[in-house]
């Protein structure tokens, strides 16, 4: 998928931009608003582009217009269902970055590899 159908599949999911929620979140302009964001709305995003690749396949779509127009409306019913379950993905806060938590882990299984009775 181009930048722009990810702008506009953001938009419908959390009724702002990528960038706009990168803003509301304080997350750096050159990193992926994904590496922030709570596991629920990865999912959701996850289950939108999962239905835009089998709706795509399915109904043979080929032209970059029809499969971007799949990608948003599958983001906006993905939207739809949150908020019938009082879940509103643009007010979740920010989790810790993805990348902080990877070091930390990388950092801590070779601190436990370099003593293994710490585990007992």
């Amino acid at each position: 998928m181009h930048n722009s159908e990810i702008t506009q599949g953001d938009q419908s999911l959390f009724g702002n931009s990528t960038k706009q929620m990168k803003t509301k979140l304080g997350i750096p302009n050159n990193r992926a608003l994904a590496d922030y964001l709570p596991t629920i709305t990865i999912k959701a995003k996850d289950f939108a582009t999962e239905i835009t690749i089998f709706n795509t396949k399915d109904k043979d779509l080929r032209t970059e217009n029809s499969i971007s127009k799949e990608h948003i409306t599958n983001n906006s019913s993905v939207r739809k269902i949150l908020l019938e379950r009082g879940i509103k993905p643009e007010n979740l806060p920010a989790e810790e970055d993805i990348k902080k938590l990877e070091r930390r882990v990388y950092s801590e299984s070779k601190k436990l590899g370099k003593n293994p009775d710490r585990l007992k």
